[in-house]
């Protein structure tokens, strides 16, 4: 039956989206496809335009593209392999990359980078954590963008207030407690505690303890006591400086409090900025994460994304051809001030438009500051996604409504990803 469903959906695949090898007709056009990781309205029409300055550009290659919503892409990637009819270049971030090579799908493209335009030309940190993410130290995609999580807060709150945006936690949390007027349902904070609560929960953990690796001796530190420290201090907020209803806080659920106006800070990522600035205007500004104790910035890097080339597209030439145009410099500037993203070719780093873009270039300061520690999280793991979410996410609920500890939390999953390391590196 698998067998069955897995050829059905690659037929479905190669007449809806024209799998690799595709040559076009008898004029010596070859056509390329190109999956869109994360299609819609947001992005497709930015993608559109790319792909008319491109074939404009190569008149003898045309790009046939794909839209698909990000929730079903690792699916569709892994129904596309088993069906041998991969794309021939296509929209892929850290969390599945290791995935994808593992079935030997990508082709590495380190030497096309260092034989052409891009080379010494791609943020450092964004390819070093590329490599760190392949079982082999090859890069198998080239980075495009990178997200960074940042706390997003109300300035004309701040101002009324009279105080400044926190720098360290201890900061963050009086600011919080100070800012919130429960009788006139004002809250200084807003907890994500429902789906995708955990990721946030790590990057602000490893922020506050400055622990700057994941695994030490092969042990997850996720557990370290001061980790557990900032989880505590966090939970302390809840119904304190944040409202009752945080506790089942989806993403959706949490950005429709801030920009309704209830919330003086809110953390996620930059990818939230049309929708805060829509709402709140010249209202709302982003800060770094604060920093703990020990005044170590780490920083748990969001997945990074990029465009691979895949191994089965008979045009492997035409597909990097393609990536290597939307990663130049006039093309990752023109895809990262649309959607509001760190640009990873360092070109960018003087366009106009950075200078205006504060949150930005607030976030390419703290990814170049030669002082910002890396801390990427194990998102190769194929239990990563399991552990962290489906496992993970009601725990840190029982920790909310003061059911768990933070340490006990934590030392659960710190064993799991422990394991979970453990089979990975056994299988390497």
């Amino acid at each position: 039956m698998r067998r069955l469903l897995v050829a059905v959906a690659a037929a479905a695949l190669a007449l809806t989206a024209c799998g690799s090898g595709e040559t076009g007709g008898g004029d010596g056009k070859v056509t390329i496809t190109f999956w869109d990781n994360n299609g819609g309205p947001a992005r497709t029409p930015i993608y559109e335009e790319l792909i008319k300055r491109f074939e404009s550009a190569n008149p003898n290659i045309h790009v046939e593209y794909v839209g698909i919503p990000s929730a079903s892409v690792q699916q569709k990637y892994d129904t596309a392999i088993a069906g041998g009819e991969t794309p021939d270049v296509g929209g892929v971030t850290t969390s599945y990359l290791a995935h994808l090579v593992g079935q030997e799908a990508l082709a590495p493209v380190d030497d096309r980078i260092n034989s052409g335009p891009l080379k010494d030309k791609l943020l450092p940190s964004l390819v070093e954590t590329v490599r760190q993410t392949g079982p082999d130290g090859k890069l198998y995609l080239v980075p495009s963008s990178a997200n960074m999580d940042v706390i997003w807060y109300r300035t004309d709150w701040f101002k009324d207030a009279g105080i400044e945006p926190p720098k360290t936690w201890d900061e963050f949390i009086t600011a919080a407690t100070k800012l919130t007027d429960t009788a006139a349902n004002k809250y200084g904070y807003t907890i994500r505690g429902g789906a995708g609560s955990v990721f946030q929960l790590i990057t602000e953990a490893y922020a506050y303890s400055g622990v700057d690796n994941f695994y030490e001796g092969g042990q997850s530190t996720l557990n370290d006591s001061a980790n557990a420290e900032l989880v505590d201090k966090i939970a302390k907020l809840y119904k304190k400086a944040t409202p009752e209803a945080d506790v089942n806080n989806s993403f959706t659920q949490m950005i429709a409090q801030f920009t309704g106006g209830s919330i003086g800070m809110m953390h996620h990522n930059l990818g939230s900025y049309s929708d805060v600035t829509k709402a709140l205007g010249d209202k709302v500004a982003a800060i770094p994460l604060p920093v703990g104790p020990s005044g170590k910035r780490t920083v748990v890097p969001n997945p990074t994304d990029g465009f691979a080339v895949f191994k089965n597209s008979e045009n492997q030439d035409a597909a990097w051809k393609f990536a290597e145009f939307l990663t130049s410099s006039e093309s990752n500037s023109y895809w990262n001030e649309k959607v509001g993203q760190i640009p990873a070719n360092t070109d960018v780093r003087s366009a106009a438009w950075i200078d205006k873009a504060a949150h930005v270039k607030m976030a390419l300061g703290v990814m170049e500051d030669p002082a910002t520690i890396l801390v990427p999280a194990p998102v190769y793991l194929p239990q990563y996604s399991s552990i962290t979410k489906t496992d993970s996410e009601p725990q840190y609920q029982k920790v909310l409504l003061g059911e768990l500890s933070a340490q006990q939390f934590l030392d659960d999953m710190a064993k799991k990803l422990t394991e979970a390391q453990k089979e990975w590196e056994e299988r390497k």
